[in-house]
């Protein structure tokens, strides 16, 4: 069976939904039910050859156009000779001959849109909605994503199946800690760790105060921010940083190579990822992974997601950061208790049950 993929995402520096699709990709390559189909992936721009051995591969692309016109125009002329199309990424051409499969992990755009442009949320709204209406099948990646699809894009509950992502492991080797590692023994300048696009919603600015507030009676601590800058109107993070009179001690990167990433999660003593709206968040998942507890923002997707393996802070304001930070940094009993559940929530999320599960939908989907 031929199964086309819309693999824009994987060119360029993957984000979250090109991690996802190059998760699924590395899955299926060590899957013997995969490697009897054929994987044609489309793109605009050239695409690397991908590091997947096992798989039949075949690649196309059509550089003319971009965005938007290139989904609606020129994809579907790339899949004609497919059995059925997956489109990892919110949207799809909506005149296909192809069965559509349609990750939706979020509506974001939907549930706030005032954290968008006009123009883009408008898009975003119009063409998701209508994706999601003309696909054969809904993908998503939590519970209360199915909720606000079924809610906000006016889709059947019935259309949409949850499939949990799995933990990217950037570290192998990364040692495991237990939660009776203070922060002073893992490290003698502990390390507070963001990973994500910096978006309004993950209030960045305020864990920067936050930091600065614990940085007053723990001047040993450090805080890396690491993502691209998506901010609207744009929020200078370095200027932020200045302000404190702390930027020496806080590092800020729009984006840096996996093996650094690595490196830089094996150095931390906890993560931060202060979100109000997600459709799953892998990144506090990795920190668990490489033994760090994270502290997030109390909302109906961390409680299902993350269960009792984080700290919790109910509102997203310096102080109550900045106690979260120092619980999860100095607290040696609830590091115990959020490393000892972690190994068990963990086991929730792995990448060959999710591709092993996407892979019978797309089957059942083609035609």
């Amino acid at each position: 069976m031929r199964i086309a993929i819309d693999a824009r995402e994987l060119t360029g520096h993957a984000t979250g939904v090109g991690r996802y699709l190059m998760q699924l990709l590395l899955a299926w390559n060590e899957m013997p039910a995969a490697t009897a189909h054929e994987f044609i992936l489309c793109t605009s721009t050239a695409l690397e050859p991908q590091a997947l051995p096992n798989l039949k591969i075949t690649y196309r692309q059509r550089p003319r156009l971009e965005g938007t016109l290139w989904e609606q125009m020129a994809l579907p002329l790339l899949v004609n000779d497919a059995q059925v199309l997956f489109a990892p990424a919110y949207t799809a051409p909506l005149f296909c001959r192809v069965p559509t499969v349609l990750t939706i992990h979020d509506v974001s755009f939907a549930a706030h849109p005032e954290w968008f442009g006009w123009k883009e949320g408008l898009r975003r709204r119009l063409l998701t909605r209508a994706s999601a209406r003309q696909s054969a099948r809904i993908l998503t990646v939590s519970d209360f994503s199915k909720r606000e699809i079924a809610k906000r894009l006016g889709v059947y509950r019935d259309k949409v199946e949850v499939i949990y992502s799995g933990v990217h492991q950037l570290s192998a080797g990364s040692r495991w800690r237990t939660g009776r590692d203070e922060p002073s023994n893992v490290n003698q300048r502990p390390l507070i760790l963001y990973v994500g696009s910096v978006m309004n919603r993950r209030h960045v600015p305020e864990l920067i105060a936050g930091f600065a507030l614990l940085a007053r009676t723990h001047p040993e601590v450090r805080l890396a921010i690491v993502g691209d800058n998506r901010t609207r109107p744009r929020i200078d993070l370095s200027a932020i940083a200045s302000q404190t009179g702390l930027a020496e001690r806080i590092e800020i990167h729009d984006y840096i190579a996996d093996e650094r990433l690595a490196g830089l999660y094996e150095q931390a003593s906890a993560f931060a990822f202060l979100s109000d709206y997600e459709g799953f968040g892998f990144t506090p998942l990795e920190a668990l992974s490489a033994g760090v507890p994270p502290v997030v923002l109390e909302t109906e997707v961390s409680r299902e997601i993350y269960g009792r393996s984080a700290v919790y802070v109910k509102r997203p304001e310096p102080h109550a950061i900045c106690e979260g930070l120092e619980c999860a940094l100095y607290d040696s009993a609830e590091r115990t208790r959020i490393l000892d559940i972690s190994q068990h929530v963990l086991r929730r999320y792995s990448w060959r049950e999710c591709a092993h599960r996407t892979l019978q939908v797309l089957l059942a989907c083609a035609s």
